[in-house]
């Protein structure tokens, strides 16, 4: 990470307290990193449970607050875990398409779910940049989003309309540069 110049935009969007989510889109292995270096509380991570094999790698991981998941399935464990760190007042930081992208694709309801269960408000984060030596990387923070109102609804529907908002924001912010309001 010290190869590139990183730059954060809109940091005063995360509030110091309470439960929050951090939804990004994801482009590389690099971006847990490059999400939560500005951040001033401790965010918490998902990552495949293979990771946590590697010798000092797992250790590492697992110090800087990532928490194993299964692949190929709804890991009950995971979610579980994320949803009581949430509702113990951390932040985590989750990557709603799931997978790496070099483009914006379709947000998964996970996040959605974890925030209205945990009551988390969700900070869209645009990652904007390449990861080339000495460029810069960009992380923008949008302004919170509550969605009591969409947890009042409990549809289908209104999941599946909560998950577009975040990733709209998030496609909005890495068009401009700027923290989405």
């Amino acid at each position: 990470m010290l190869l590139y110049r990183l730059e954060a935009r809109g940091i005063s969007n995360i509030p110091l307290e309470g439960p929050v989510i951090l939804c990004s889109n994801h482009k590389s292995l690099q971006d847990p990193i490059t999400l939560g270096v500005w951040v001033p509380r401790k965010v918490h991570y998902m990552a495949k449970e293979e990771l946590f094999r590697i010798p000092l790698f797992g250790p590492l991981i697992r110090a800087v607050g990532a928490f194993p998941v299964k692949r190929g399935g709804v890991s009950k464990e995971a979610i579980r875990t994320a949803i009581n760190l949430l509702q113990e007042g951390h932040v985590m930081g989750i990557f709603p398409e799931g997978t790496r992208n070099e483009s914006i694709g379709m947000g998964k309801r996970g996040a959605v779910s974890m925030a209205i269960r945990s009551k988390a408000l969700v900070v869209p984060v645009a990652l904007v940049g390449k990861y080339r030596p000495f460029r810069k990387m960009l992380a923008v923070y949008g302004a919170p989003i509550d969605l009591g109102p969409y947890a009042e609804q409990g549809t289908s529907e209104s999941m599946e309309a909560a998950t577009e908002l975040i990733m709209s924001r998030i496609r909005e912010m890495l068009k401009t540069g700027k923290p989405a309001a």
